[in-house]
């Protein structure tokens, strides 16, 4: 089945600066699978709320887990309608004015209805969560217990209706503004991952597990 493409619903569209807007599929991906934090919109009696999670992208879903006990898993699980927002910001822009000043960035967003994975697909959700975080993490740890299991929730959210947003370009100065002696340029923004610090005389003694050398290495937002 052939998916839409991101921004092709009515509430996707962008209605300013529409020249920014990315309807690649294959670019959405790359946006969700370059970062592992996302923010979650939805309305709690009758009032919006805004919280972070940890996701992975899974195919054409996003997986999220979070404590069975938390009222805001709780209500996506029986299907409350979410906005999910996953925003990389990789420059500021310093223009000549502070009009004209911006941010370089990458911005994603998800409508839709979370869908509870229950039975055995919640482990191997849980899995593929684990190594969307740290790639190959699930393979050198025990698997989860059944009480620890019965403690989290495990949502899948379809990527059926998106909107990919993208500036990657350099300062838009007004032309009388150019010759006025004030500087204009970019300030780029990289993701840098610090040497792991163990955490006992166990793991002191221990190399450090593939999972943790690959992120340092490659690290996400």
């Amino acid at each position: 089945m052939t998916l839409p493409k991101p921004g092709s619903s009515e509430r996707t569209q962008l209605n300013r600066m529409r020249e920014r807007a990315v309807d690649d599929r294959t670019a959405l991906y790359e946006v969700l699978d370059s970062n592992i934090l996302c923010h979650i919109a939805l309305s709690i009696d009758s009032e919006p709320v805004i919280l972070p999670y940890g996701y992975t992208r899974d195919g054409d879903r996003l997986l999220i887990h979070g404590s069975s006990g938390a009222r805001f898993m709780r209500l996506m699980a029986e299907g409350a309608p979410v906005c999910i927002s996953v925003t990389e910001l990789t420059a500021i822009v310093v223009a000549r004015s502070t009009f004209n000043s911006s941010m370089n960035y990458l911005s994603a967003v998800i409508f839709g209805r979370a869908v509870e994975i229950a039975g055995e697909a919640k482990a191997r959700a849980l899995e593929i969560v684990s190594d969307g975080f740290l790639p190959g993490r699930s393979s050198e740890v025990r698997a989860s217990t059944k009480k620890e299991l019965a403690a989290t929730i495990v949502l899948s959210v379809p990527l059926d209706e998106a909107s990919l947003k993208i500036r990657e370009h350099g300062v838009e100065d007004e032309p009388e503004d150019i010759g006025t002696g004030v500087w204009a340029g970019l300030i780029p923004l990289t993701r840098v991952a610090q040497d792991p610090i163990a955490d006992d005389d166990e793991s002191r003694q221990l190399p450090v597990p593939e999972s943790v050398r690959a992120f340092i290495a490659k690290p996400k937002a």
